[in-house]
C-alpha cells in the first residue's frame, strides 16, 4: 500500500486547522497541523511534507518569515493562506517562494483540488494512485455518495433524490452558509427562477427523516435566519 501524502496545516485558529484537515483527510491525504509560525518551522525542518498550508498571519513568526527560513533548506510546495486579498500582498508570497495563494474566506473544496494540482505541477502524485472514497462521515452519520446511501446511527435512511443531493451538497461544505438562491441554482440547477419555499419544504422533510433516527443528526441542518441554510456538526 502507497504511504498517504502529507499535508502540514499551519494556522492559528483551531476551526479552520479541524475544517481543512477534515477535508484533505476525505481526499486520501494525512494531516498534521501547527498553530504558530516556530512550530510549524520546527516540523517543517525536521519532518518530512508533500505540502505545507500555511497562514500569513501567525503569532510570533508570520508566515513569510517561515516561508523564507523554509526556502534556505526545502522546496517543499507552500500554499499560503491569508485574509488579504491585495495583489502587492500576493506578489510579495510569491517573492518570498510561495507557490499559491489563497485568501480568506475560501472554499475547502477548492483548496483541496489546489493540493492536489500542486503535487501534480510539482512531480509528486502518489496520491493518484489510491482510490478515494465518496464516503462522508459524522458522528451518527454516513453518506456514501456513490452509492447514494444515507445511514444515521447505522440505520439507512431513505431519500428522494433531491433530498440526498441536498444532503450531499451541504455536508461536503460544513460550515458555509448558503441562500435560498444558491441552493435552487446549484441543486436544483434553476438559473433564474424557482420557488424558494421549495428549499424551505426539502429541508423539512429531510430534517424529519434525519430526526426520526436521531435528533442530534437533524440539528446538523442549521437555518440561518433572513439568510438560508448551513450544514453544522456541532462539538
Amino acid at each position: 500500500m502507497q504511504a498517504q501524502p502529507r499535508v502540514l496545516v499551519v494556522d492559528d485558529e483551531e476551526r479552520i486547522r479541524r475544517l481543512v484537515r477534515m477535508y484533505l483527510e476525505r481526499s486520501g491525504f494525512s494531516v498534521e497541523e501547527a498553530e504558530d509560525g516556530k512550530q510549524a518551522l520546527d516540523l517543517i525542518l525536521s519532518r518530512s511534507y508533500q505540502c505545507v498550508i500555511l497562514d500569513l498571519m501567525l503569532p510570533g513568526m508570520d508566515g513569510r518569515d517561515v516561508c523564507a527560513h523554509v526556502r534556505q533548506h526545502s522546496q517543499v510546495p507552500i500554499i499560503m493562506l491569508t485574509a488579504a486579498g491585495d495583489e502587492t500582498q500576493r506578489i510579495h508570497g510569491f517573492e518570498l517562494g510561495a507557490d499559491d495563494y489563497v485568501v480568506k474566506p475560501f472554499s475547502p473544496r477548492e483548496l483541496v483540488m489546489r493540493v492536489k494540482a500542486l503535487l501534480k505541477r510539482t512531480g509528486d502524485q502518489e496520491y493518484l494512485r489510491n482510490d478515494l472514497q465518496q464516503i462522508l462521515s459524522f458522528p451518527e452519520l454516513e453518506i456514501r455518495v456513490d452509492a447514494r446511501r444515507v445511514e444515521v446511527s447505522g440505520q439507512e435512511v431513505s431519500l428522494t433524490p433531491k433530498e440526498f443531493d441536498l444532503l450531499v451538497y451541504m455536508a461536503q461544505r460544513p460550515e458555509r452558509v448558503f441562500t435560498r438562491e444558491e441552493l435552487l441554482r446549484d441543486v436544483w440547477n434553476y438559473q433564474f427562477y424557482g420557488d424558494q419555499r421549495t428549499v424551505d419544504t426539502h429541508v423539512k422533510r429531510l430534517r424529519e427523516k434525519l430526526g426520526h433516527v436521531s435528533e442530534r443528526v437533524s440539528q446538523y441542518i442549521v437555518t440561518v435566519w433572513g439568510v438560508g441554510y448551513k450544514f453544522e456538526v456541532g462539538s
